[in-house]
Order: structure tokens, then C-alpha cells, then sequence
């Protein structure tokens, strides 16, 4: 049952450091000359945009900002609860709690993931003086992390909802 117990908080703490790479690394869409993210747009490693206001589509990007660190919160707040849980419940209850915050993670990295793949080319077509000629990119790390986290996610919301503390 320890084995058990250690694999599901380095799956867990494994899932946060996804979480926390996809969110703050600057690899969402990728090329050449050119990486961006959702925070800021970059050409040449030295002639960086921050992505504000002025930018057409700010609240898409905004909408995926806030979920993608709501996702890592929620994340971080249900490893610590399930350490509580460890120590607080009763033999053969189960981490529910842990489980239903997992599971809003999982579904707040979903979304921000979702969004960005659905917005992705009408934001850089309507923003064309700050992402001309990155058409010809691809996805970057950043945002397969952030569907890797997705499913580390899922799998350990479950795991937690299945699970049963015993001897």
C-alpha cells in the first residue's frame, strides 16, 4: 500500500510540474524564427511582445491565461488536501475531495487547451503587424504538455475517486 501511496503523489506532483511548465514556458506555437505562448509572441530570441489589451482577441487569450493557472492552482490545492485526507480519514474512505478538485483541474487545462487549438489561427490572423509569417509553425512542447497534463490529470482524479485508504 506505501508503493501505491508514493506512486500516486509523484503521478500527482508530476501532473503539477506539467502544469506548471505548459503554463509558464513560452512553447505554445513554434517555428523557425519565432516561439509564443500564451503570455507573450517572440522573434529571434531577442524582439519579444508581450500579448496585452491591444492585442484583437485579448479575451481568448485571457479566457485561456485564467484557466491554465486556475488548472495549476486547483492542482497544487489537491495534492495538499489529499496529504490532509492521508492523515484525517478513516480506514476505507475515500479521497473524494481530492478527487473533485482533481477532476475541476483536469477540466480547467481541458478548456484552456481547447480554446487556444479552436482560436489559435483567428488570433494570429487578426493580429497579423505581431504574428506575420508564423502561420508556417507547429504546436509547440508547451502545448502538448499542457494535453499531457490534461490526461495526468484525469487518471489521477480518478485514481483518487477509486481509491480507498486500508492498512
Amino acid at each position: 500500500m506505501l508503493v501505491l501511496l508514493a506512486f500516486i503523489i509523484v503521478f500527482h506532483i508530476t501532473s503539477a510540474a506539467l502544469l506548471f511548465i505548459a503554463t509558464i514556458d513560452n512553447a505554445w506555437w513554434v517555428g523557425e524564427e519565432f516561439f509564443t505562448d500564451i503570455w507573450r509572441v517572440c522573434r529571434n530570441n531577442t524582439n519579444c511582445t508581450e500579448i496585452d489589451d491591444s492585442f484583437n482577441g485579448y479575451a481568448t487569450i485571457q479566457a485561456v491565461q485564467a484557466t491554465m493557472i486556475l488548472s495549476t492552482i486547483l492542482c497544487c490545492i489537491a495534492l495538499f488536501i489529499f496529504v490532509l485526507q492521508l492523515f484525517r480519514l478513516k480506514q476505507g474512505e475515500r479521497f473524494v475531495l481530492t478527487s473533485i478538485i482533481q477532476l475541476l483541474s483536469c477540466l480547467c487545462v481541458m478548456i484552456a487547451a481547447s480554446i487556444y487549438t479552436n482560436q489559435r489561427k483567428e488570433i494570429h490572423d487578426s493580429n497579423g503587424m505581431y504574428y506575420q509569417g508564423i502561420h508556417e509553425g507547429n504546436y509547440g512542447y508547451s502545448f502538448i504538455l499542457a494535453w499531457v497534463a490534461f490526461a495526468f490529470t484525469l487518471i489521477s482524479g480518478i485514481m483518487y475517486l477509486i481509491l480507498r485508504k486500508r492498512k
